[in-house]
């Protein structure tokens, strides 16, 4: 199976003392070979900011 499960987290919450917001996301393992990042809605933040995978 070529597809995975992610798990992408907030980079910018721990930095302001707020609780990461946590999303799945999936990605293509032989094709996307660097991690996943993308624009996400934090609601402890409320906005959208940046998440990026994490090591599980």
């Amino acid at each position: 199976m070529a597809r995975e499960s992610v798990i992408i987290e907030c980079t910018e919450a721990r930095k302001e003392g707020k609780p990461p917001s946590r999303y799945m996301a999936s990605r293509n393992k032989k094709l996307q070979t660097e991690p996943v990042e993308k624009k996400k809605y934090n609601r402890f933040l409320r906005r959208h900011t940046l998440h990026k995978e994490i090591k599980n």
